[in-house]
């Protein structure tokens, strides 16, 4: 940030907005532009007032009307730093906003710029062109080695291994700094040590109390998926597309992919293998909780989303049900609240088609029809994959999966008939049948039977029967748009060979 500030100043800019809730980090950044400046810093906040950073002089000034007020009397050519300025406009009164817009205009003049520090608020809209927005990103491996070398000094431990610190540093991206820090001593005092293991808990954590991202630790593989072949041996080509040897190689980044189908058909699933494919972290995001209620809320949601994905990149972002969150944009849904879907829909968007850091975006979809035509472009997505119901091979497989995976011997169960059995019945439905075997077994004493498994598929109402209208308008849309998730891949063709007599 500090090149950025010194750039800005030099080109006469008046008015900053310093978005981060770092304070510390940020006053940081702003003071060595200062020095590279050669400028005098001022820095003014409601408990302390104004503070010449250079003398250590201290002037009283109690709100916000007296400290604009005194800007105009502190020398020209300075930086000025206002902290907490956006919450105390959130009122937006009339006389405060003619106030500071006056004194952008004589800070303008006199060769100053005042910098706004604080976590975003929406400006008013006399201010929105005369103050430019400038946020600071979370810190890098750089930064985060730095706040881990000190913390390391203090306790006078010796800096772990180079592939050891690489790791640490890698859990922590994500952090602020004072969230690292955090981390990095809770492990110093849970082990003795820093563990890489400890910090990535400490980071889901973090991540999760904000209620946009949430880490998901998954033990999902594609052996744990009964099927889907064609979208599997896709995974698997591009199992190193997001290293940094597929960049030198010339490989652009990938965009991710988008899975529509039928809902219980395993795209939960993929989401959660394509992370261990990629061997990278896994990010869950619920769309439908990118819009909040308070105005500029949304828009800050989804840049927030963005920059922790980007920083804890390279990472895969699972997008749950992307049509809750975007299902209405273009429709009446996107006139009624003022702008707010389309602004988040269109930021999202930019992202997906020029993001530049190694984030695997894949999103998984039941209704498709409520997606905006922009959602579906090829662009957007490096593909799109259709899940079907399972074929009577996709269902066999997921019965020796489910079995397994309850601790029984696949072998003491006919699962070809099992799988005839359960004719248009999905994957989930199949785990579900037999659970209520194992409840009933449990009951009586005993395993479960086949008897009992076929008792519960007679018994059921299969999603494919209730919701048949549904699925066979998906098949139609899916037909000739996207790619079948279960198709045989075909062998790549090596020339013909003529027959020559």
């Amino acid at each position: 940030m500090k090149d950025q500030l010194t750039r800005y100043a030099r080109a006469g800019y008046a008015g900053l907005f310093l978005c981060t809730s770092e304070e510390v980090r940020a006053e940081a950044e702003v003071k060595a532009a200062a020095e590279s400046l050669g400028r005098p810093l001022h820095a003014w906040s409601l408990t302390t007032g104004f503070i010449d950073t250079t003398s250590g002089t201290v002037r009283d000034c109690p709100d916000l009307l007296t400290a604009l007020e005194q800007v105009e009397s502190i020398d020209d050519d300075c930086l000025v730093l206002l902290r907490d300025f956006g919450a105390l406009l959130e009122d937006r009164d009339p006389l405060l906003v003619r106030k500071l817009l006056d004194t952008l205009h004589h800070a303008k003049s006199a060769g100053k710029m005042l910098l706004l520090l604080g976590v975003w608020k929406p400006l008013p809209a006399e201010l929105e062109r005369e103050i430019t927005r400038l946020d600071l990103e979370l810190p890098g491996p750089g930064i985060l080695g730095m706040v881990l070398d000190h913390l390391l000094t203090s306790a006078g431990i010796g800096s772990p291994p180079p592939e050891i610190r690489e790791v640490i540093l890698r859990a922590a991206g994500g952090l602020t700094t004072v969230e690292a820090e955090n981390a990095f001593a809770l492990s110093l005092v849970e082990t003795g040590s820093i563990q890489p293991s400890l910090v990535a808990r400490e980071k889901a954590r973090a991540l999760k109390s904000g209620g946009l991202l949430e880490v998901i630790e998954t033990k999902e593989s594609l052996d744990s998926i009964g099927g889907l072949e064609a979208l599997k041996a896709w995974l698997i080509q591009r199992s190193e597309a997001i290293t940094q040897r597929a960049r030198d190689y010339g490989l652009p980044i990938p965009k991710g992919m988008l899975v529509l189908g039928v809902p219980g058909t395993g795209k939960s699933l993929t989401a959660k293998a394509t992370a261990s494919v990629f061997g990278v972290p896994l990010l869950k995001l619920d769309a439908g909780r990118l819009f909040g209620g308070l105005v500029g809320q949304s828009e800050a949601n989804v840049r927030s989303v963005i920059q922790t994905a980007e920083a804890i990149s390279p990472c895969v972002l699972w997008i749950d049900e992307i049509e809750k969150g975007f299902g209405g944009v273009g429709g009446s849904g996107g006139s009624t609240d003022g702008g707010t879907s389309a602004r988040v829909f269109g930021t999202m968007l930019n992202w997906l088609q020029d993001k530049t850091h190694p984030v695997f975006v894949v999103a998984t979809a039941n209704d498709v029809s409520k997606l905006p035509p922009e959602m579906l472009r090829k662009g957007r997505w490096d593909e799109l994959w259709f899940v079907d119901l399972p074929d009577t091979r996709e269902r066999t497989a997921i019965w020796d999966l489910v079995i397994e995976k309850y601790g029984r011997d696949k072998t003491a169960f006919d699962t070809v008939v099992l799988a005839r059995a359960s004719e248009l019945h999905t994957g989930a439905e199949i785990e579900a049948a037999f659970v209520e075997a194992l409840h009933r077994g449990f009951a009586e004493e005993r395993e479960p039977t086949e008897l009992d498994l076929g008792e519960v598929l007679n018994e059921s109402v299969p999603l494919a029967v209730s919701m048949s209208e549904s699925i066979e308008r998906l098949r139609h849309w899916a037909k000739g748009r996207a790619r079948h998730a279960s198709a045989k891949e075909t062998p790549p063709r090596r020339g013909r060979k003529l027959n020559l007599g």
